[in-house]
């Protein structure tokens, strides 16, 4: 698209390559774009398309199964033509630790990120000349481009730089931080080291909690945009990866405290994740999925984890994390149970096979919900010698699952682990958990790799950065071993 020319030197840096629906406009390139900007409805234009493009980048098949994949919460469905058991062609590469930089499958991804970035910058970049927007409104859609860069940021630091605590004060490289629109000019950005990364993130996330107020710069559910309460649970979790314990607590109780929200009941966790369209009562955020005039879909999260018959999709829950649920607990009834035609040793026999009921429907990508608040409280007490608080918050999740609550602290580490693998799996968080508390991978049941199992440090737990993009940037570091 003709918007394209404007971000010239962004392509040639990121090889921002995607057809985004930001800026769609009249030849004069240059000009539409300051044209787009002349009122608060271009503004919020601009806004809403980026939104729009945050939810496909995150929602496409690669990133919305990268964590739970690579982890070990999911293995593949077979084909239902011949019953064979592959790894789709998406993420074939990365699901064996095998991704390549010229290839890249999270090439997309990567591209579609620092696009997503650019166009914050230019929404921030204008929006302090609308001339027909109050400062508080103005104020509004500054915080929500704000805490997009970050969270974007944060994503790409999460697959492309290793954890905070890899190396003593978080000097290994993390990522380019862009706080600028590329216009003009050639620019070579190296990347931060990972404090710096996540002091970028942090600073981002708090300029926008001071801009945000009561009310959403876009029409449509609340839990679709960015605010204040699903920001701050965004800087949570910012605080937890960077091992920030007190932070961490302080702000997940904060939302907890203070966001109005509270968790699901027992009696109804099933029925809403059944329910299509809409999220849990308890979601903080789901980036919501397009229809057209008619009400359709064109896609959705069910398209990777959907069941409806003799249709499915390639995505299932390995037995790795099925057999962790006790049989009580409510939330084994989370999973559809199929028997599927499968090829075992040159015969096809029907085997069975566990979908999510998270996904089913018209399901959006689900970012934020308060139980991993509770989760993220119970480990950043942990980490600050407060087992009995970790403990406590630990069953409040336990008893609202009707699984049997603990009453020991003796394996508090690897209880918050597993119960955070339990409540939040195919929720993307399970692969950087693992990352975070510096532990390998070992998968089991369905792996199809020849790399199953992998102790921690690996160098193959980040992801290349593309070769197209390094070899355009001689600054541009790339990770080690590829």
């Amino acid at each position: 698209m003709k918007y394209l020319k404007y971000i010239t030197i962004a392509l040639l840096i990121f090889s921002v390559q995607s057809c985004s629906d930001f800026l769609e406009q009249e030849p004069g390139l240059r000009t539409s774009i300051d044209e787009l900007f002349q009122n608060k409805q271009g503004a919020l234009r601009a806004l809403n398309g980026l939104y729009r493009n945050l939810e496909e980048n995150v929602r496409g098949e690669r990133f919305a199964v990268y964590s739970d994949l690579q982890g070990g919460n999911i293995k593949f469905s077979p084909v239902s033509s011949t019953g064979q058991i592959t790894a789709p062609l998406n993420v074939r590469e990365l699901y064996s630790f095998e991704d390549l930089a010229e290839t890249s499958n999270f090439k997309l991804f990567y591209d579609e990120s620092y696009d997503i970035i650019n166009q914050a910058n230019l929404i921030l970049e204008h929006t302090p000349s609308l001339p027909d927007a109050t400062e508080t409104e103005k104020n509004k859609i500054k915080a929500e481009a704000l805490t997009i860069r970050a969270y974007t940021h944060f994503l790409l630091a999460l697959v492309y730089s290793q954890n905070y605590g890899y190396t003593p004060n978080a000097s290994h490289p993390g990522i380019v931080y862009n706080t600028e629109s590329i216009k003009s000019g050639v620019t070579y950005p190296a990347r931060k080291t990972a404090a710096e990364t996540y002091d970028l993130i942090i600073n981002d996330l708090k300029s926008a909690l001071e801009n945000y107020s009561d009310t959403s710069s876009l029409a449509g559910p609340s839990y679709s945009f960015f605010n204040k309460n699903n920001t701050k649970a965004l800087l949570a979790r910012v605080y937890l990866n960077k091992r920030d314990w007190t932070n961490a607590y302080e702000t997940a109780n904060d939302v907890i405290t203070n966001s109005g929200f509270t968790l699901v009941s027992s009696s109804n966790l099933v029925a809403q994740w059944s329910e299509p369209d809409l999220p849990l009562s308890e979601t903080l955020m789901e980036f919501s999925v397009s229809k057209d005039a008619e009400g359709t879909v064109s896609s959705s999260m069910s398209s990777y984890f959907g069941y409806d018959g003799s249709i499915y999709a390639r995505y299932v829950a390995s037995n790795d994390l099925i057999n962790l649920y006790e049989n009580n607990d409510i939330r084994k009834q989370l999973f559809v149970t199929a028997p599927l035609s499968t090829l075992v040793n040159g015969v096809r026999r029907d085997m069975n096979y566990s979908f999510t009921r998270k996904y089913q429907g018209n399901a959006g990508y689900v970012v934020f919900r308060l139980s991993e608040m509770y989760l993220i409280r119970a480990e950043a007490a942990f980490q600050n010698n407060r087992p009995d608080l970790a403990l406590a918050d630990i069953n409040i999740i336990r008893a609202r699952a009707n699984a049997t609550l603990l009453t020991s602290t003796a394996n508090l580490k690897e209880d918050i682990l597993l119960e955070r693998r339990k409540e939040l799996c195919f929720e993307g968080q399970f692969f950087f958990d693992l990352t975070r508390n510096q532990m390998g991978i070992t998968r089991n049941d369905g792996c199809v790799s020849n790399n199953c199992s992998i102790s921690y440090p690996s160098l193959k737990f980040v992801l290349p950065i593309p070769l197209f993009n390094t070899n355009l940037n001689e600054n541009l570091q790339q990770n080690e071993s590829y």
